[in-house]
């Protein structure tokens, strides 16, 4: 069975082939679709927009279709960006990663506590609407570190891991990561049905 996933994003395109190399779906992009433009994302909530893109992608399609939205969450900031955080500031991945660096100068590494949050919205072609959620805590550190990863990554320190996304082997981000647990979640779900 085809999963249409709803994203432009390449690097997020490569974790879900990753993370659902093992199931027995087939994970087609947008691209492949020949889908490159999406509503854009205006909800309340990481569901909200994620259930849009998806509602979107499976009404163009017909597929089964997959989309996330996902943000930082950083406690000093009152919990910006959050839904913003690839509008953060304008720009590349560095970019907004040197405003957030920016945002948290003078900030104490005990007060630079975050999380990302991931939310998955699935879309049937007949409508049929779920949502699978995963979260993460960790610190912002001062300065970047390691040369994987994307988006916030290099500066999301994992307790779990004892390193930063960046640092760590897709595999080793895939067992504690925010999408990595929201996707845990969706392949449950797919097992029962």
């Amino acid at each position: 069975m085809k999963l249409a996933l709803a994203t432009a994003n390449e690097d997020k395109v490569r974790e879900f082939r990753r993370a659902l190399a093992q199931s027995p779906l087939t994970l087609v992009s947008a691209r492949e679709l020949g889908v490159t433009d999406f509503p854009a994302e205006t909800g309340a909530s990481y569901a909200a927009n994620a259930l849009t893109k998806a509602a979107f992608l499976a009404g163009r399609t017909g597929l089964l279709s997959l989309a996330d939205d996902s943000g930082l969450e950083v406690d000093a900031l009152g919990g910006a960006p959050g839904l913003y955080s690839a509008r953060f500031a304008s720009g590349s991945d560095l970019e907004r990663t040197a405003h957030l660096l920016a945002q948290l100068r003078g900030v104490p590494e005990g007060e630079r506590r975050a999380r990302f949050v991931c939310v998955l919205g699935l879309v049937t072609p007949a409508g049929d609407a779920h949502t699978f959620e995963g979260r993460c805590d960790g610190v912002i550190l001062e300065a970047p570190r390691g040369a994987g990863g994307f988006g916030y990554d290099p500066v999301f320190w994992s307790p779990e891991l004892g390193k930063t996304f960046a640092e760590a082997t897709p595999e080793e981000k895939a067992a504690v990561s925010h999408r990595g647990r929201a996707l845990a979640e969706l392949a449950a779900w797919l097992q029962a049905r």
